[in-house]
């Protein structure tokens, strides 16, 4: 299952039925879980673990050191889930010793051709990065987010699960759980209705979301005043809990 093009080394850990292309390249200090496939020429080094049944395609380069001046060869770590598929010239950037020391990214993930994730980022479960998708470093995505082409994540910036962030977006902002967010810089247009319907949110729970979307973003209340107020709705709403809870959580502030 291993291209006799291929350059493993001894010290790599490779699972049950892993397959590995000509001439990709893989280090020393991966782990390679069941039934991954790797394809040619894909670059797979650092202190990196894949867990079972993903997919790195051609020219891709998962696991290398961060691109960051205060980097100084730490061993610092990307751990990457399962049934993830990393698609053409994808590159994925290990941590810093500035964060955690870890770049982290879930299960069942899509990220395609020319897509970044920087250092230290952490991407949760079922995300899609459409065609240069690019995260800054230290960002975060919940499960589900959608990011279309050429849109961008500013560092430290997080992304709620189920946002959807439009082609050409420039993130700068925190984007909360559910919203649509458009332009440059991004601005919230609506919520990932169709979305959360595809994902089997009932018509009631999308109606609560559009109306928690209103009370931050269309009766010109202030910012606690809203919180308070989307707070108060949580325990006969719990679909609401995480939109209050990452409100309260956001140091970037939030698109506006």
């Amino acid at each position: 299952m291993i291209d006799p093009r291929a350059v493993v080394s001894p010290q790599a850990r490779l699972g049950a039925d892993v397959e590995i292309g000509p001439f990709a390249v893989i280090g020393p200090d991966v782990t390679l879980g069941a039934r991954t496939r790797v394809g040619p020429s894909a670059v797979i080094t650092g202190h990196t673990t894949l867990g079972e049944d993903n997919v790195v395609f051609q020219f891709a380069s998962i696991g290398e050191a961060p691109q960051d001046l205060k980097y100084k060869g730490e061993p610092t770590r990307l751990e990457i889930g399962d049934r993830n598929v990393f698609r053409e010239f994808c590159t994925v950037n290990r941590g810093t010793t500035h964060d955690e020391g870890v770049t982290s990214i879930g299960s069942d993930n899509l990220l395609m051709s020319y897509t970044h994730v920087a250092h230290d980022c952490r991407l949760g479960n079922r995300i899609v990065m459409a065609n240069n998708a690019t995260l800054g470093g230290h960002a975060k995505l919940g499960d589900w987010v959608i990011m279309g082409g050429f849109s961008g994540v500013h560092q430290f910036s997080q992304i709620g699960a189920h946002a959807f962030i439009a082609n050409n977006c420039a993130v700068t902002r925190d984007v909360p759980p559910y919203v649509m967010a458009v332009g440059q810089p991004a601005q919230p247009h609506s919520i990932n209705s169709k979305g959360l319907e595809r994902r089997g949110f009932s018509a009631q729970q999308i109606r609560n979301i559009k109306e928690a979307y209103r009370t931050l973003y269309r009766r010109d209340l202030p910012l606690a005043e809203a919180q308070q107020q989307l707070a108060a709705l949580v325990p006969e709403q719990p679909e609401l809990a995480i939109f209050v809870e990452f409100i309260g959580a956001s140091e970037r502030s939030l698109v506006r």
